[in-house]
Parts: C-alpha cells; sequence; structure tokens
C-alpha cells in the first residue's frame, strides 16, 4: 500500500511517500517546503505529486501543527485552514486522516527502536501505563497516550497554551517582560524555538550587554545561533538562555508527565530536542523535571527518553492511515 503521508510545521511542511507492508512503512520519496511560502497545503501537494507521478497514493494521513475538529484544522503559526474532506477530493480518497502533529508523532513512538532514542532517565525497570510526548519546535506540543490493557490510544491536547508558571524570582521578571509584550504568556512563549529567542533577549536587556551581530541580522535564525554559541561556550548569555531553557523544559515535562500520570514513559520529540542534547543531558532539565514535591517518588520511576528519528511523526500517520483503511477503530 502507498501511503502519502504529510508532517505540517509552521516552518517547515515535509511531505513522504511511504510503502506500507507487514506493518511496516519505508520512504520512498520524501521531500520538504517551506511552509509559509505556499498559500496552502494543497498546492504543496499537487507539487509534490507533479514530482513524482509514478506513484499515487491509496490512503493519506497528515500531521497539523493545530487543533483538529471535525475534519478541519486552523493552522496554528500558519494563515491555514485545512479541510481532509478537501484534501480527500483533490487525491481521489473516500477518506483522508488528519490528526493533530503531536498525536501523530505520538502514534509513530511503537515503530521506534532503542537506537532511535537517548534516555535522559531510566526509571521503573518494569514501567508501564499511559505515556506523554513533549515536543519544542516552531511551538510547544503535548499529547498523551491512553494505555488500554494492550495498545497505547494517542490523543491530542493543546497543553503548550496553558500558562506559563513561573518559579523562580527571574522567572518572574520574565513573565512580565513577556506579559507586556503578548498579554496571556503560554508555555509556548517559553519552550520553543521562539522562546529561547525571547530568553536570550530578556538576559541581554537585563544584563545591558551589546546584542551580536547575528540577533540583528533578519537573515539569522537567531534561535539556531544562540543553540550553536551556547553549546559551544563561546557566548555566556547564550549558555545561560539555553541553561535556563533546558530547565523550564524540563519543569513543563514534568507537569505534562504528572498531569498524564506518563508511568509508561514521558517522550521529547521536536527538532529541538535532539539540536540540544548536551544541555537536556547536564542535570537541568532532569532537576526540574523532578523538582514535583510529593509526587517526587512517581516522577523518578518514568523513563524520560528524547527521540532522535526525524520520520517518527511520518511513521505514526503511516501507521494511522493502514490501520483505519483495513478497518481498525481507533
Amino acid at each position: 500500500m502507498h501511503i502519502l503521508t504529510g508532517d505540517i510545521g509552521g516552518t517547515n511542511t515535509r511531505l513522504a511517500m511511504m510503502e506500507y507492508a507487514n506493518d511496516r512503512a519505508r520512504v520512498t520519496e520524501n521531500l520538504t517546503f517551506p511552509s509559509d511560502a505556499y498559500a496552502s497545503l494543497g498546492e504543496i501537494i499537487t507539487e509534490f505529486l507533479t514530482r513524482y507521478p509514478e506513484v499515487q497514493p491509496q490512503a493519506a494521513a497528515f500531521g497539523v501543527a493545530g487543533p483538529v475538529a471535525q475534519g478541519v484544522s486552523r493552522i496554528t503559526n500558519l494563515p491555514w485552514v485545512i479541510s481532509a474532506a478537501t484534501l480527500a477530493s483533490q487525491l481521489g480518497l473516500t477518506t483522508v486522516q488528519l490528526l493533530n502533529d503531536l498525536e501523530a508523532l505520538a502514534w509513530g513512538i511503537d515503530t521506534l527502536g532503542p537506537e532511535d532514542m537517548v534516555a535522559l532517565q531510566t526509571g521503573s525497570s518494569n514501567a508501564a501505563g499511559n505515556r506523554a510526548v513533549i515536543a519544542a519546535g516552531t511551538g510547544l506540543g503535548e499529547a498523551g497516550l491512553c494505555w488500554d490493557g494492550n495498545l497505547h490510544i494517542p490523543f491530542a491536547t493543546e497543553g503548550g497554551h496553558t500558562d506559563f508558571a513561573p518559579a523562580t524570582e527571574r522567572d518572574w521578571r520574565f513573565y512580565g517582560f513577556l506579559q507586556d509584550r503578548f498579554g496571556h504568556v503560554s508555555w509556548e512563549r517559553v519552550v520553543s524555538g521562539a522562546g529561547l529567542v525571547h530568553l536570550f533577549e530578556f538576559l541581554l536587556q537585563e544584563s545591558g550587554a551589546a546584542a551580536p551581530a547575528w540577533f540583528e541580522d533578519p537573515t539569522q535564525d537567531s534561535a539556531a545561533c544562540i543553540t550553536r554559541d551556547a553549546l559551544s561556550a563561546s557566548d555566556p548569555l547564550c549558555v545561560e538562555a539555553l541553561q535556563w531553557f533546558a530547565r523550564l523544559y524540563g519543569a513543563e515535562a514534568g507537569n505534562l508527565a504528572l498531569k498524564m500520570k506518563a508511568t509508561g514513559g514521558l517522550y521529547l520529540g521536536g527538532g529541538i530536542a535532539p539540536k540540544i542534547l548536551p544541555a537536556l543531558q547536564d542535570g537541568r532539565f532532569l532537576a526540574a523535571f523532578l523538582d514535583k514535591g510529593r509526587m517526587r517518588g512517581l516522577v523518578e520511576a518514568m523513563p524520560v527518553r528524547v527521540i532522535c528519528n526525524e520520520q517518527v511523526s511520518l511513521q505514526g500517520l503511516a501507521r494511522v492511515a493502514a490501520l483505519r483503511a483495513q478497518g481498525a477503530v481507533i
């Protein structure tokens, strides 16, 4: 079975044709498109299929960065409205699966092997139960996986838009800095690519330091530059910003793990975590993750893993599309 899959993000849209057989999916063709260069997902699909006319999909599934309601999604960080029915008509299919991007990622977890993940905490040797996924990228995605005794069933949330919870005096000053700019301050304003830039900008303001040249250059990716200079230890403020970011990431990951009672594990997905792995491994992330008062023992028993396989969402989408094409009720 040939399945067209797509991971639709605020920055990039990745489309891939997957060949699905024997419960495994293999990428046969794939392309990445800059999302904001197109007026709609339909335009990107047309271009993709024009480049690969020899293979027509028998099923399709897309993960989108935003809530999905009755087969329609208004993308949070793009001016797009995506309709499963419209896409099905364009592709000549009976149905198209439209999932929240974190739900798609969650469906892909069981396709991963040990080599696709890095453990930040091993947790209990007999860990079982619900799971949770948190993924910082352009935004902050969160999802749960309910354990029914036989299968983990993923479900979407919009937990990244819940209220940011400052824990230190400096956190509170940062909160005020963001509140003056945005009004409502969500975790996504803090734990995301833009959030890392906000942290660095705040540190520049408080320290009175001169901004580096790349920070004033609109052609530069400031989050990537901060990460580069932090990991190379070439800029003290970048180091401080990334360390602060890792602590806040750990705090919200722990919040999510408790809300989902993720005794089966907490997984970090998204584009940022693999890129800042050394910062996640230096102890600050895990210290904040475990700082849950009387619930410390519960979160200590939870495995915590970073997903390093970039295709996990596409694998998850192929899995959902195949299961539903086979009549599975999920």
